[in-house]
């Protein structure tokens, strides 16, 4: 579970549908306008409101910044990699065979992982894969930055990258590196049919025991003097690169 503290992080956790296990309102905290619209949306989307003591907030608290107001979240359900395979084979079937899952090498940022899931979802992916360890996990942060989007699509947190990787080569995906140490465009790739899009962390990007794990690598063209995009710009950009190559 994750606390998400003060009055207006409340309202737009509230706004935007972030699934909340209760509001807790300190005991003492001033009835403004703030306040009444949080109660307000809590009861419209049947969130409880429980009143406690303002030192239970405090030690709740980690930035201590909870003006007598916290949301505490339900935890995110993860779908299991298998869930992710079939959501990919029905997707293969009534595509034409085509089918896009989008595996995040340690990308530590909770907003980035809700860019990408947006986008990820806006172009029919089946699916997005995370580590379990050392990575972004679905927090507030990336219900508010994937614009809801997080719900729609199925996230499965795996010990070990290069065996899902596996995984899914075995049931007929190739596995696409996204890294500027590549040496063909995006435009020259073939991303036709059953793709594992890989798209590497912010700092390092795609980590060489993940690269040795996939079938080709592609990069971006740049003709800028910036040295590279934002992880989840650049995957949009190659996420509809996939989706024109399978248009039709």
């Amino acid at each position: 579970m994750e606390y998400i503290e003060g009055k207006r992080p409340v309202i737009e956790a509230l706004r935007g549908s972030v699934p909340l296990k209760c509001v807790l309102l300190a005991d003492n905290v001033k009835r403004d306008s703030l306040v009444a619209d949080i109660l307000r949306k809590a009861k419209n989307q049947q969130v409880p409101v429980r009143e406690v003591p303002r030192k239970k907030l405090d030690e709740r608290s980690a930035r201590g910044s909870h003006q007598g107001i916290m949301a505490e979240t339900k935890p995110f359900g993860y779908a299991g990699i298998g869930d992710i395979v079939a959501a990919a084979d029905r997707s293969a079937q009534a595509d034409g065979g085509r089918a896009l899952v989008v595996v995040l090498d340690h990308v530590t940022d909770a907003g980035n992982l809700g860019a990408i899931a947006r986008s990820a979802e806006i172009v029919g992916a089946c699916g997005i894969i995370i580590p379990n360890k050392r990575a972004a996990h679905v927090t507030a942060a990336t219900y508010k930055s994937s614009a809801g989007a997080i719900t729609h699509i199925p996230v499965a947190q795996v010990p070990n990258l290069p065996a899902a990787l596996k995984r899914l080569k075995q049931e007929g995906f190739w596995a696409a590196a996204a890294t500027e140490h590549a040496t063909d465009l995006v435009w020259d790739a073939n991303l036709k049919g059953k793709i594992a899009l890989v798209m590497g962390s912010e700092q390092e990007g795609v980590s060489r025991i993940v690269r040795e794990s996939c079938d080709f690598e592609m990069k971006l063209p740049q003709v800028g003097r910036v040295a590279s995009l934002n992880v989840a710009q650049a995957f949009t950009a190659c996420a509809y690169e996939w989706l024109r190559q399978n248009r039709g």
